[in-house]
C-alpha cells in the first residue's frame, strides 16, 4: 500500500495526530569531561541526530547565546548543556568529524549559532529539509515533516521554555531529545521512500484549485 504524503501539510490536522516522542534514554552532560566520555561513544556510532535550543528572548534586539546541544542516537540522547561546559575540544572533534553521519534540519542556523561559541569547520552534516524537498514536500519545519511522513506529532510546547535554568525539566529533556531523534527518523523514511517509490505525493493547490471549480459548475 503506497504512503499518501502532501507538498503541504494542514496545520489544523497536527493537532488530533498520535504524539510521538523519544522512548529512549536521555543523558545530561554537564562537564567537560562527561563530554568528552559522551564523544567518543557518539564517534563510534554510524548516525547522529543533532538539534539546538536556545533560551528565547522577549527583548527587541536581543539574542542569547545557544545553550544546549542535543545529539541522538535511535536510543540514547545526549543533551550537552552549552551554557556549563561551552563549546569544548571533544565537542568540535564532533562537529568537524567526517566518517560519521549527522542529520540535521535547518541546520546552516544551528551552525550559525554555535559558531558564535567557538570557530569551526563543519564536517560530515545532512540536512533533511533537502531530502524532503527532493520527495515534493514543500512545508519543511519538523513538525509539519514529521506529521506528513508518520501521520504522528511531535509537541512543541516547550520550544520558548528557559534552556538555561539550573535544572532542566523532565519535559524540556524529553522535547529536547526528540527533536534530535526525529531528525534520524526522517531521514531513514525518505530514504526508503526514495528507494523504494512506496509512496503518492498530493499536491494541496491544485485540489483546491479542483475543488474550488467543481463548486463554480454546480
Amino acid at each position: 500500500m503506497l504512503k499518501t504524503i502532501y507538498n503541504k501539510y494542514d496545520k489544523v490536522l497536527i493537532s488530533s495526530l498520535p504524539i510521538a516522542q523519544f522512548q529512549g534514554k536521555i543523558i545530561v552532560v554537564l562537564t567537560p569531561g562527561e563530554t568528552e566520555k559522551a564523544v567518543r561513544f557518539l564517534l563510534s556510532q554510524p548516525i547522529l541526530g543533532f538539534d539546538t535550543e536556545t533560551r528565547p528572548s522577549f527583548r527587541k534586539g536581543h539574542q542569547h547565546k545557544v545553550s544546549l546541544l542535543q545529539v541522538a542516537t535511535p536510543d540514547i540522547c545526549f543533551l550537552f548543556r552549552l551554557n556549563y561546559t561551552g563549546l569544548t575540544d571533544s565537542l568540535i572533534q564532533l562537529l568537524e568529524d567526517e566518517s560519521v553521519l549527522k542529520i540535521g534540519l535547518s541546520w546552516h542556523d544551528d551552525t550559525n549559532s554555535l559558531h558564535k561559541l567557538k570557530d569551526f569547520k563543519t564536517g560530515k552534516f545532512i540536512d533533511i529539509q533537502h531530502y524532503a524537498k527532493e520527495l515534493g514536500i514543500e512545508d519543511l519545519s519538523l513538525q509539519k515533516i514529521y506529521a506528513n511522513l508518520f501521520a504522528q506529532k511531535i509537541s512543541k510546547r516547550q520550544q520558548l521554555s528557559n534552556w538555561e535554568a539550573d535544572i532542566l525539566t523532565d519535559k524540556q529533556k524529553l522535547y529536547a531529545a526528540t527533536d534530535a531523534w526525529a531528525c534520524i527518523q526522517i531521514y531513514n523514511e525518505i530514504l526508503r521512500l526514495k528507494e523504494t517509490k512506496d509512496y503518492k505525493l498530493i499536491i494541496k493547490e491544485e485540489e483546491d484549485k479542483n475543488e474550488a471549480s467543481i463548486s463554480e459548475k454546480g
